[in-house]
């Protein structure tokens, strides 16, 4: 009976160390590792494991993510302003809508133009507008463009001070557009800089910088 009992020992140590010899199998502990979606331990000297592919992820911050829909219709864009086609001066000047009302500024500066250069090219007109808008952002002269129109002995058309009346048509028109073109500055004008300006037919003897010659006007500053 005791021999009988001894073999049963035996024999259940046995199984045991067998038991002990299968989990210390090399492989066993990172195949649960992995079946359980754990962290593997990496051991300091001990080669890196072999990321899956699905377990790899792009950290590579020059490479930002692109949000834009696939399919995006480019028709959703916010529209943007069509620019202005105008390729001359007479077509600004035709493009330049009228204020239903002048303010008494842009009524002395477009007067000025009016009765200074009807008769002379759009270029001229600008060139004489220009040098109103000088004379204002000089300092030597009043600041404001009424003041500039109405100071004594400068402008000829101006009479006791008054500006004598306007015939309103289509020179006045163009006089009242070529005044906000001027004002605005939406135009080159060929008289840079001019304070001055008189007709050819006359010869004061100015000694001042002659600045260029358009139509019947020469122009100085």
């Amino acid at each position: 009976m005791s021999r009988i009992l001894n073999a049963a020992s035996v024999a259940a140590v046995g199984l045991t160390a067998a038991s002990m010899l299968l989990l210390a199998e090399p492989g066993f502990a990172s195949d649960l590792a992995e079946s359980a979606n754990l962290p593997a331990i990496i051991l300091p000297g001990a080669d890196a494991p072999v990321e899956s592919e699905q377990a790899t992820l792009s950290t590579d911050a020059a490479s930002p993510v692109d949000t834009t829909p696939e399919n995006k219709d480019e028709s959703e864009a916010e529209p943007k302003a069509a620019p202005l086609d105008i390729d001359s001066l007479a077509e600004l000047v035709t493009a330049t809508p009228r204020p239903v009302e002048l303010d008494p500024e842009l009524r002395c500066l477009a007067g000025a133009v009016y009765f200074e250069s009807r008769g002379e090219s759009l270029a001229g007109q600008l060139a004489v507008a220009h040098v109103v808008l000088n004379r204002a952002n000089s300092g030597r002269f009043p600041r404001s463009l009424c003041g500039v129109v109405h100071q004594p002995s400068q402008f000829s058309f101006v009479r006791g001070g008054r500006m004598p009346a306007i015939r309103e048509g289509s020179q006045w028109n163009n006089a009242v557009a070529i005044a906000q073109i001027a004002r605005d500055g939406s135009w080159k004008n060929q008289a840079p800089g001019a304070l001055f300006f008189h007709a050819r037919h006359v010869s004061p003897a100015w000694r001042k910088t002659r600045v260029a010659s358009i139509d019947n006007h020469i122009f100085y500053r």
